[in-house]
């Protein structure tokens, strides 16, 4: 006996700027909830105690969470001085309580952020989501078992401290995907000499979306009870993927792309780059069709291969 999804067929992606002691999931399946949707995930999960960005999507859309999930992302955070806690951040139990600097200044700061800058090595928390042997580590961690944890390579692009008070520092990060902004904090605090822990976390970029396009969930109940259709708050799901470059295609070689099928084009023929390689956002009739993958050839021709398409709507 086939089974029946529950929920209408939605597609398209909603930013909401999660809101604070909630988990992703738990927003995760409130939207979906609001939207009576068959099918919906996000694009990478923040802390309970983290804020900010949060691209859910919907259907179609749910067939690019990866490369939204492999993009570049910014946080606002506060790091806590002179405390280690087990988490890393303010949720976890204190560990250590060491004494702050006085007094201290930017000059005297730039030097140890400018240690964390750019291609840097980092060790995953054993309270991340980092699975060894299947389980994520944070079951590890809260059955006291602590495992080794190979150091990992991030690029942080932008690291800019924002404020100073006594026993807390304000930054502005932008990173790549999979840094732990508690475990640079905490890296940070140990530089310093006194430890440190994330007391506040906002994620401010993610998938290319910023605060300007999320919406709160109070809104989102406001507008659903009012009998309105939310519908219209969806954005396409090309709007995430404007990191790879755009080609054009029409008759066969569209109707051949659309059955699955890889077609052979030369340059000259291309209303897009003229030798696109790697990913391609690929169109046709007007409308996003899905990506494609472009491999150049000797002869001079490129191979376009259908990677991720999405249902015509």
């Amino acid at each position: 006996m086939s089974r029946r999804h529950k929920g209408r067929n939605v597609n398209g992606i909603l930013v909401i700027d999660k809101p604070i002691g909630v988990t992703s999931n738990g927003i995760l399946q409130k939207i979906k909830q609001l939207y009576g949707a068959a099918k919906a995930g996000h694009t990478g999960a923040l802390d309970p105690l983290a804020t900010g960005v949060l691209p859910i999507c919907f259907g179609e859309a749910t067939k690019f969470s990866q490369m939204m999930l492999d993009s570049d992302k910014a946080y606002v955070t506060t790091a806590k001085l002179g405390i280690r806690t087990e988490t890393g951040d303010s949720e976890g139990a204190e560990v250590e309580r060491r004494p702050v600097p006085e007094g201290l200044t930017a000059a005297e700061l730039e030097p140890i952020l400018e240690q964390f800058r750019g291609d840097i090595q980092q060790v995953p928390s054993m309270y991340s989501a980092l699975k060894h042997q299947g389980k994520p580590l944070y079951e590890y961690a809260r059955q006291g078992i602590e495992i080794d944890r190979p150091a990992r390579p991030v690029t942080i692009y932008e690291l800019t401290l924002l404020a100073i008070r006594p026993d807390e520092l304000d930054f502005a990060v932008k990173c790549t995907k999979g840094t732990y902004i508690r475990s640079l904090m905490e890296d940070i605090g140990e530089v310093i000499g006194c430890g440190a822990h994330v007391s506040a976390l906002r994620r401010t970029l993610a998938s290319g979306f910023t605060l300007d396009d999320a919406r709160n969930v109070e809104m989102l109940e406001q507008v659903r009870e009012t009998g309105e259709s939310l519908d219209g708050l969806l954005v396409k799901p090309d709007a995430a993927l404007t990191m790879f470059p755009e080609l054009a295609l029409d008759g066969q070689n569209l109707q051949s792309i659309l059955n699955g099928q890889p077609v052979r084009i030369s340059g000259q023929s291309l209303t897009g780059p003229q030798s696109p390689t790697g990913l391609l956002r690929l169109y046709g009739e007007n409308r996003f069709v899905g990506l494609g993958e472009g491999q150049p050839e000797a002869d001079g021709m490129v191979t376009i291969i259908p990677r991720r398409l999405v249902a015509s709507s």
